[in-house]
């Protein structure tokens, strides 16, 4: 594929959907600041050198910047784009961000994700009502031979209908069944052509163990997935269905980070820039509801990682407001500079292992290995 062909299937999609949920971010912190009196001077999508953009009557500066990943709101009070260095000068002025009680700066720091999990509420609720929301059923795709579900008798076709006389909705439901079960006979209760039936099934002992020596015992029966059903949703209905399910991904996203640090889980899994735009490209192939699921996904991991307590990012500075509340005083410069440098230390750190991941999922490394043999 060519160089054009490469921006437009992988670079525009990216770019569109990363300045989406950056855009949507900003939004939070500017409509929250706005909505306490404080001035905003700049609502930047990207770093760096101003590509375009225009002053509202307010006086702030809406522009797109040359290196498009990430954006900032910039309030009077404020000495840099990241909010992290005040102007002395704007301290005093009631439309500074400086001159804010601390519970309204914040307001303005937590809305910034905030505005991200209510983007992907109601994105994902417009889509459960449009399309459908993908429901993996707990119908039994293929059977592994020599396997227990084998050895009981379970056929592909078969759908699960209750474990021990607990209800199963999903796949994923039963995987927690069984994985918890090592050893242990099961009751299930089927639907074979029309018919129910209740077979019991014993999983099997898989021993895993972790990079720091820990082990995991887990029940597995030999069976995979038949594949997806989309089910369609009510307004009212779209709307709890969305908040459930994006309580599930962030659960699910905490879930593998803490699994990553405990080692039961392979930081492989870790994604930067270059994944993303790879990610985007493919999804975007498939056409438009794919793509908008992965960007309220987007949008949840980016609302979530900005709550990381790590200075520099939005969870860093409300730590550092809640210390402040408990004080009555904010912690000194001389501490706040060491603290957003140490975050600053840690952001960076993470980015070059998530792009070092992205160059060896991408092959590029092995790609240089092999030029430089």
């Amino acid at each position: 594929m060519d160089l054009v062909g490469l921006v437009g299937q992988y670079l525009i999609p990216f770019l569109i959907i990363l300045s989406i949920v950056v855009f949507v971010h900003e939004w939070g912190h500017y409509r929250v600041a706005r909505a306490c009196g404080i001035r905003v001077e700049v609502f930047s999508i990207g770093f760096g050198p101003e590509l375009f953009g225009f002053t509202d009557r307010r006086g702030t500066r809406w522009k797109f910047a040359a290196v498009p990943l990430g954006g900032y709101v910039k309030m009077l009070g404020d000495a840099d784009a990241t909010s992290t260095t005040p102007d002395l000068a704007a301290a005093g002025d009631p439309e500074s961000f400086q001159a804010q009680s601390v519970g309204r700066r914040a307001a303005v720091v937590a809305a910034g994700p905030g505005a991200n999990f209510l983007f992907a509420i109601l994105l994902l609720a417009v889509l459960f009502v449009l399309s459908g929301r993908p429901l993996t059923p707990a119908e039994i795709g293929a059977v592994q031979p020599d396997s227990p579900a084998a050895a009981a008798g379970l056929r592909p076709g078969d759908r699960i209908l209750a474990v021990d006389g607990r209800p199963v909705a999903s796949f994923e439901e039963l995987q927690t069944i069984v994985r918890a079960s090592p050893e242990i006979p099961l009751a299930f209760t089927l639907r074979r052509d029309g018919e129910e039936l209740v077979v019991t099934v014993t999983p099997g002992l898989s021993v895993l163990k972790d990079r720091f020596g820990g082990v995991h015992r887990i029940g597995l029966i030999g069976v995979s997935r038949a594949g997806v059903e989309f089910r369609r949703a009510g307004p009212g209905e779209a709307v709890v269905e969305a908040v459930v399910e994006t309580g599930r991904m962030i659960g699910g996203t905490l879930k593998g980070l803490y699994e990553m640090v405990v080692g039961a889980r392979g930081t492989q899994e870790l994604g930067g820039p270059l994944r993303i735009a790879q990610m985007s490209g493919e999804i975007a192939k498939d056409g438009v509801v794919p793509a908008l699921w992965f960007t309220a996904v987007l949008s949840i991991n980016l609302g979530l990682i900005n709550l990381f307590p790590i200075p520099m990012l939005d969870g860093g500075h409300l730590a550092l407001y809640a210390v402040e509340a408990v004080r009555g005083r904010p912690l000194t410069e001389r501490s706040q500079e060491i603290a957003f440098r140490m975050g600053l230390a840690m952001v960076l750190s993470l980015m070059l292992f998530a792009t070092w991941n992205d160059l060896v999922h991408l092959k590029i490394v092995e790609f240089l290995a092999g030029l430089m043999s």
